[in-house]
């Protein structure tokens, strides 16, 4: 899919296993912006199997801009009892800061609501940090955050030690 926007030609792609170097360098990029650079624990083979193996967990498209990469998506399916039907959650959503405010984000965003209806979705989800200015970006797409709700976590070393109980 290509569009032209802002006198730009912005192209999304769905990923296939020769992007996974690609793909880390934006999971690096993202990283970087949240501050959180040191958190960074996969490996290119991680990525390579998440998404590309006998079972994959998770999916990813890339932004071009001009044929230059510019952002990416990674995205999967979760499950809402309450609506009855999948979800898409978009994990990581990361557009390099000269291509902001271009209208990439934006395609990369419709790209996962086609393939949200396509699947026959009821919802997409997706966590922001609470100082990200991309928090306007995600209310001007009609989002809303649901601030009422608190985020929680098992790291790897938790959850294996629940999973001896």
């Amino acid at each position: 899919m290509a569009k032209n926007v802002n006198d730009i030609t912005v192209s999304i792609r769905p990923t296939d296993e020769e992007d996974v170097p690609l793909i880390m360098e934006f999971i690096k990029a993202i990283a970087d912006f949240e501050d959180l650079g040191d958190s960074v624990l996969a490996s290119e083979e991680d990525i390579r199997k998440s998404l590309f193996g006998p079972k994959p967990f998770a999916e990813a498209a890339i932004a071009e801009v001009n044929k230059e990469p510019a952002g990416f998506v990674t995205y999967f399916h979760n499950f809402s009892s309450f609506v009855g039907k999948p979800g898409l959650y978009v994990e990581d959503i990361y557009v390099h800061s000269e291509y902001r405010k271009q209208g990439v984000g934006r395609l990369l965003m419709a790209y996962c609501a086609r393939i949200a209806k396509e699947r026959g979705c009821g919802r997409m989800d997706w966590s922001v940090l609470n100082w990200n200015p991309a928090r306007k970006f995600y209310e001007n797409l009609g989002a809303e955050a649901h601030e009422e709700w608190i985020v929680y976590r098992l790291g790897e070393k938790e959850f294996l030690e629940l999973a001896k109980k």
